[in-house]
């Protein structure tokens, strides 16, 4: 697999506090990999290292497989959760100016500029002063500042932070068509079902530490407790009460003259097997397996973690 950051034994520390443990991650090119964990668990200390703002006490980070330097600063786009434009400059203007800052001429500039105000239906604020506008729609100068300059990596925290459902769809888009085209994306959220939907890879970090990472599949699969849920037609309720001899079962309701249940894997039993005694119970209308969701996951391996470092 060709990554586009490499990073290996990364570990910062601020006094006494270890903000980042030893902490390694490979990021694919083209991919939207997300970025996991409560609040102070090392995330921002990571993004920060990557855009040079500090640097690791010790570890080794690669873009592109070389070291990082000032020249490639202009090689990553970074929105921060907490924004930093100018209130009471005009956004046009202040587009402009930030293009010209990460190296571009000012023809190439207002193109860029213009392309995205008229892409995302923005024209219109050109002459408006930030503090005009809601907090969403400076979210969403925010965003054009940000991929403005083509990087090759771009780092979004927390990027639908004040948007409405409709502009954060609109976002999420155009993240989406980012990754389509080739950028690689850091995507560091709380709201799971935004990692579910986007990400194609996932780490988690607790405690300065990687709990995990993988696929959205893998981490999944990693987490599934072998529980299913199970949907019955014309199950009398001495048959069910069977079944619950042998098998955990739990969640029992009765809907529409079915039984839907969960039932809990016996791994000593094929599930084959447990299909075929439901088959001579009732009619099967569901044999499911429960997958964790990305939020589940995110709950029980911090619970985890945290308890191994008690």
């Amino acid at each position: 697999m060709d990554f586009l950051l490499q990073a290996e034994g990364l570990t910062r520390k601020y006094k006494d506090k270890v903000a980042l443990n030893n902490f390694s991650i490979n990021i694919p090119k083209g991919s939207i990999y997300g970025l996991l964990g409560p609040n102070g668990a090392g995330k921002t200390t990571f993004i920060r290292i990557v855009n040079q703002i500090t640097a690791p006490d010790s570890g080794t980070i690669l873009l592109n497989g070389e070291p990082l330097t000032s020249k490639t600063i202009g090689q990553v786009g970074y929105m921060p959760e907490e924004r930093g434009l100018y209130k009471n400059m005009k956004v046009g203007e202040q587009a402009l100016y930030f293009a010209r800052l990460k190296g571009l001429s000012a023809a190439e500039a207002r193109k860029r500029t213009e392309f995205w105000f008229e892409k995302l239906d923005m024209m219109s604020w050109w002459n408006k002063k930030l503090s005009e506008l809601s907090k969403g729609m400076g979210q969403k100068v925010q965003f054009v500042i940000t991929v403005i300059h083509n990087p090759s990596l771009l780092i979004f925290d927390e990027p639908f932070s004040g948007f409405d459902p409709v502009n954060a769809q609109i976002i999420a888009n155009e993240i989406l068509e980012l990754r389509d085209k080739g950028t690689t994306i850091i995507f560091s959220t709380h709201r799971m079902e935004s990692v579910e939907e986007m990400c194609d890879h996932v780490a988690l970090i607790n405690q300065a530490n990687k709990v995990l990472d993988g696929t959205i599949e893998e981490v999944r699969n990693q987490f599934k407790t072998g529980k299913f849920s199970i949907e019955l037609g014309d199950i009398s309720a001495d048959n069910l009460q069977n079944l619950a001899n042998e098998f955990d079962i739990s969640d029992v309701k009765e809907i529409n003259q079915r039984t839907e249940f969960n039932l809990l894997y016996n791994k000593s039993i094929p599930t084959n097997e447990i299909l075929m005694k439901l088959m001579n119970l009732g009619q099967v209308h569901q044999f499911k397996e429960i997958i964790p969701s990305m939020n589940d996951v995110f709950l029980e391996a911090v619970k985890q973690s945290s308890s191994s470092n008690i």
